[in-house]
Formats: structure tokens, C-alpha cells, sequence
């Protein structure tokens, strides 16, 4: 009849042996029976200085080092992935291999300035274009707008007045918009800014320096077209340096 036989290894909760602190022998096995870890004792260093075995449990990812990778199942639990340096990552089999400088510069600090950097293939200069003409399919373009503060029956505008619609009102009593010239305030070629004329006084649009900045129009004095009444709108438009052209309900 075989002899069957059993054997045990020292055994008890985690507390328990961090509590008791125990020094095991060369080779003697240690498990906490609450968190199915494993420690094997050297014959001269205390528990809690002892490192756990690979078990395969859930654990905390908290470095990498370099040049190994990771490979293996899903960590369940949270931790820190360190890259300071290109690692090889498989991911269910997909992978996400060879991490460049680029990327692990972007996913440290993930800025757009640091996304040029990790795209290979971005073309353009400045901010991150992703192509030079691109083609925009049902965008969805908001337009800005803000009311213009007037001095002395006067305002002049400033570039953040670029593509709104300025809601114009000096009350009753009439006002000037006046048209900086480039080297005040170099608004792009394409630049619009509707005004509407809130007030019953009506709006002007002119040039800040006639003769520098051209404005031109339908109305009775093309240089300087003025809103027809109150609520009329009037949208202004950069074709060149220093030159605008005026439209809309204007008198």
C-alpha cells in the first residue's frame, strides 16, 4: 500500500507575520493564508525585510526597468509605469511596441507642443496641423460676441474683435467705428466682424487714418458707410493690407 504523505508549510495571516516577525529558515516556505502571497526565508533576515514569491496574484505595478517590457495578463489594480526610457508593451496581443523619445515625452506631459514631437508625419509649421487644406465635414462653427465700449462716442478695434459680432451701441446718440491700420493692429486678410446698431444713434465704420487704411462701400460716402437704422447690420471684410470692404444694411 502507498504511503501517502502531507506536508505543510508555515502558515497565517498577514498581520500575524508581520506582528510575530518571525526569521525563517534557509528554504522554509511562509504563506499568508488571507492574501495567497508566498515568502521562501534565507536563514538570517526577519519577515517583514523578506520579499514576497511571484505568485501571480492581483498586484501594484510601480517601475519598470528599463529595456525589459511587460508582458503577461491584466493588472487589476492601480500603480505607476514608469518610462523613462522606450519599453515594449503587449496589450492582448495587439501590442504597442518601442516606445520612441517623442511619445514617452508626450505621454509625461501630454501638451500639444510635446504631440508635434511624437507624430511622424505632421506637416506644417507652428501648432500641430494635420493637413495643410483640410477638408471640414459638418463642422460645427460658433460665432463669438461682445459689445464694444465707447469713448467719446468712439471705439477702435482691437484684434481680439476678429471674427465677432459686435452688438454697437452708443444709446442715442450716433458713434464711430473706427478700422486700425496694419502696423496698429494687423488683423489676417479674411478677417469679418459684423456690427449690428443696438441704439438708435447710428453706427459709422471708418478708416482710424484715412489714407493708410482704405475702406470702400455702397454707401453715400463709400469711405465711411454707416448703419441705415436702428438693428441694421453691417459686416466688414479684410481683402488686403489696409483694405476693407463694407456691406450690408448700410445708408
Amino acid at each position: 500500500m502507498a504511503v501517502v504523505t502531507q506536508i505543510q508549510v508555515r502558515r497565517g495571516t498577514a498581520s500575524q507575520w508581520t506582528s510575530t516577525n518571525p526569521v525563517l529558515a534557509s528554504g522554509e516556505l511562509g504563506y499568508e493564508t488571507d492574501t495567497n502571497k508566498l515568502k521562501i526565508g534565507n536563514g538570517s533576515s526577519a519577515w517583514n525585510s523578506l520579499s514576497y514569491v511571484a505568485t501571480g496574484a492581483n498586484g501594484t505595478v510601480t517601475s519598470v526597468v528599463a529595456g525589459t517590457g511587460l508582458t503577461g495578463g491584466t493588472i487589476t489594480s492601480t500603480g505607476t509605469i514608469a518610462l523613462s526610457t522606450p519599453v515594449s508593451v503587449a496589450n492582448g496581443g495587439t501590442g504597442i511596441t518601442s516606445f520612441g523619445t517623442g511619445v514617452a515625452t508626450w505621454l509625461g506631459t501630454p501638451t500639444s507642443a510635446n504631440l508635434i514631437s511624437a507624430v511622424s508625419d505632421e506637416t506644417g509649421s507652428g501648432s500641430l496641423v494635420f493637413n495643410t487644406s483640410p477638408t471640414l465635414v459638418t463642422p460645427v462653427i460658433t460665432q463669438g460676441q461682445s459689445t464694444p465700449t465707447f469713448t467719446t462716442n468712439a471705439y477702435t478695434l482691437v484684434a481680439g474683435d476678429a471674427g465677432l459680432l459686435l452688438l454697437a451701441s452708443n444709446s442715442a446718440t450716433a458713434g464711430t467705428i473706427s478700422i486700425p491700420t496694419d502696423a496698429t493692429t494687423n488683423f489676417a486678410v479674411g478677417t469679418q466682424i459684423t456690427i449690428i446698431n443696438v441704439g438708435t444713434g447710428l453706427i459709422t465704420v471708418q478708416a482710424a487714418t484715412s489714407g493708410t487704411t482704405t475702406v470702400r462701400s455702397t454707401g453715400a460716402t463709400a469711405a465711411s458707410p454707416k448703419c441705415r437704422a436702428q438693428y441694421s447690420a453691417m459686416t466688414i471684410l479684410k481683402t488686403a493690407a489696409n483694405t476693407w470692404y463694407a456691406f450690408g444694411d448700410i445708408a
